[in-house]
């Protein structure tokens, strides 16, 4: 069943990406989506995903993305034949944003313990 959750989360974060940035590609140009996590029975997910820019494009994508809900829900399950399709919901997703943060602290304390020339 492992195997199975790990498959269906790439197919699903695959599939709404790709219909967000088809269908609505000068919306979705911010957007990426980080990862789906399904239940273990497969009937709810959450869609994880990242904003390129300030808080202001935060707010934005996060209204997009209630607006299209809907519409997203209805078409994926055209898209991928599940006996049930999880219920999706939507969250934002920071650790890019905090793997940035520290891969940028991990760099300015190499920089100060280089010995000075």
């Amino acid at each position: 069943m492992a195997k199975r959750k790990i498959r269906v989360d790439e197919l699903l974060k695959r599939e709404v990406s790709e219909f967000l940035h088809t269908r609505y590609r000068s919306e979705a140009v911010y957007i990426t989506i980080v990862g789906v996590d399904v239940s273990p029975d497969l009937r709810v997910g959450t869609v994880r995903y990242s904003v390129l820019g300030d808080d202001q494009r935060k707010l934005e994508a996060e209204g997009f993305l209630r607006r299209v809900q809907d519409e997203i829900a209805r078409e994926l399950p055209r898209r991928v034949i599940l006996k049930y399709f999880p219920r999706l919901t939507y969250r934002y997703d920071d650790s890019l944003e905090e793997g940035h943060r520290v891969l940028e602290l991990l760099e300015h304390l190499d920089e100060e313990s280089e010995p000075n020339e």
